[in-house]
């Protein structure tokens, strides 16, 4: 159960009826996503308040993530539908099996993107080797990009993929498929599977933290907005790892869902 701050006499604090007010004007759809609401002059001068009071009724609504401050122009609504990330299912062998990438089951058919696109061999960091049983100086194929949906970044994801396994399929069309942007139909994992590497287990660990400066600029996170942070490690039926993810996600933009018997 919430329970509001009240005042002396035993009402809300005036900047929380503020905040209540254009709460429920956003959700009545006076004010759209995208919309500019007013300012602090412009609550000021309607209400009466201080400019400390108006603050704080913006400053409500932005650490809800309802709208966002952008410098030099105004305080905007940023009404977006959450993404619900199917744990299981996204990773199931019947979907990049298929041709598909394992991004359908987030997106609901909804526009999404990839930008910011770097493919590269380098040195993994000791936890990066660790997860992939390298040994020292083993080399990986890094993989990052950017996701974004309906415009708006909600994700940033690094694959490793040991160098070994690559040349050990030699100059197979799926070795160096991966080594390109486009990985083909059903990405990284259909194409590993060619190579007669296909992931049969995954592991994932899921843990909530404050972003970096970097990870709020490259996801415009609004003030106060946690990230989810995803490792996941692919493995064939023999336990090898041939992959390892990390993944950053924008925690006002996702929902995790988990289906399992009892």
């Amino acid at each position: 159960m919430n329970v509001v701050p009240t005042s002396e006499n035993g009402s809300p604090p005036v900047y929380r009826e503020i905040a209540e007010e254009l709460r429920e004007q956003i959700r009545s759809g006076r004010y759209a996503d995208g919309d500019r609401l007013p300012g602090e002059n412009a609550l000021m001068e309607h209400h009466g308040v201080a400019r400390a009071t108006a603050r704080q009724a913006l400053s409500v609504l932005i650490n809800e993530g309802l709208v966002v401050a952008v410098r030099g122009s105004g305080i905007y609504v940023r009404l977006f539908r959450p993404l619900r990330r199917h744990g299981a299912r996204r990773l199931s062998k019947e979907l990049w099996g298929a041709g598909r990438a394992i991004w359908e089951t987030d997106g609901d058919d909804r526009d999404y993107e990839v930008d910011r696109l770097l493919v590269e061999e380098s040195v993994p960091d000791e936890h990066v080797a660790r997860a992939l049983g390298l040994p020292e100086g083993a080399g990986v194929l890094r993989r990052s990009r950017r996701y974004l949906v309906d415009g708006r970044p909600v994700q940033t994801s690094v694959s490793y993929l040991p160098l070994a396994v690559l040349e050990e399929a030699g100059a197979s069309a799926a070795a160096r498929r991966i080594r390109e942007h486009d990985t083909g139909p059903g990405g990284i994992y259909a194409r590993l599977a060619e190579m007669g590497r296909a992931p049969a287990h995954f592991t994932e660990e899921i843990r909530v933290r404050m972003p970096t400066p970097e990870e709020n600029e490259e996801l415009r996170l609004a003030p106060g907005t946690p990230v989810l942070e995803a490792v996941r490690t692919a493995l064939t039926a023999e336990h090898r790892p041939v992959e390892f993810n990390e993944i950053t996600m924008d925690g006002s933009a996702y929902v995790l869902r988990y289906d399992f018997q009892a």
